[in-house]
């Protein structure tokens, strides 16, 4: 295991305070507001942690206030449900007395049924493609912040990077994506894995056809919801084709899709998002 990876685990081993409480910790790293994915991934866990049987199948989330990178996270377990087959929680994140996330999560124990699936898009393998940092290392000096924190998702690119700026592309993204080195068998630590990473490119997908970026003063952009559904058992730590795209931007706000496939060419994670794209006058 990597150190950025080793990073990582440790950020989603919560803390038990009491019975359906957990805290998490912070990473020691300069940021105007929590990652989104780190409390996505947080909260599966705590969820997670007071389930006896099953997968995680789906999660719902809201994201309701930008998190304080400088304080610990509380989570709040609600055990809605527990069934023979599908069991229920809702987690609440909580920073400095108020809640900053909400998500809905089920489990599910593996049944037999009917399967079908989109095709997996034909693309290069991720062996033939650059890693991230290989790919930014011209820009190093100008990226120094961003260099010297832990990257535990090794992240390679199809085509042009998100933040090129080039009006008229269309809405869609696509890259290979995995845990930078081995992490345990635990089908849990995986899922949230995953969720972690999956924060990380989607809203890019919503700005690709425009020329407004983060750090562009008239643009405001903030994730709102994330969905996910488990569709089969897959490993974090092998690569996944992470295929994105946006239906639409419209009021302020964009919608984005993602689709996770393992080199086997089986869709084993999908995902929609939400985000603020607002303009500011």
């Amino acid at each position: 295991m990597s150190e950025s990876l080793d990073f990582l685990v440790h950020l989603l081993d919560l803390e038990p305070i009491e019975v359906n409480i957990f805290r998490g910790i912070q990473p020691s790293e300069e940021r105007q507001r929590v990652f989104g994915g780190q409390v996505a991934g947080q909260a599966l866990m705590a969820a997670g942690r007071t389930v006896e049987h099953g997968h995680v199948h789906s999660l719902h989330s809201y994201f309701l206030r930008p998190g304080d990178p400088t304080t610990p996270i509380l989570y709040e377990v609600d055990r809605i449900r527990d069934g023979k087959s599908f069991t229920t929680r809702r987690v609440v994140a909580i920073q400095h007395g108020r809640a900053i996330f909400n998500m809905a999560c089920s489990f599910h124990d593996a049944e037999l049924g009917l399967e079908h699936q989109f095709p997996m898009p034909d693309v290069p393998g991720p062996e033939e493609l650059q890693s991230l940092p290989e790919r930014l290392a011209p820009w190093r000096e100008e990226l120094a912040d961003w260099f010297v924190r832990p990257h535990p998702i090794d992240q390679r690119y199809i085509g042009d990077l998100p933040w090129k700026q080039t009006k008229g592309d269309l809405p869609y993204q696509r890259l290979w994506i995995r845990a930078d080195g081995e992490l345990p068998d635990d089908p849990l630590l995986h899922a949230c894995v995953a969720t972690y990473a999956s924060d990380m490119s989607l809203f890019d997908t919503i700005l690709k056809p425009h020329e407004v970026r983060w750090d562009d003063p008239n643009f405001m952009g903030a994730s709102l919801d994330h969905c996910m559904w488990f569709h089969r058992p897959f490993a974090a730590d092998e690569w996944l084709l992470y295929d994105t795209d946006s239906p639409v931007a419209a009021g302020g706000r964009g919608l984005a899709r993602g689709f996770l496939f393992d080199r086997s060419g089986r869709l084993v994670v999908s995902m929609v998002q939400e985000g603020l794209a607002r303009l500011i006058a």
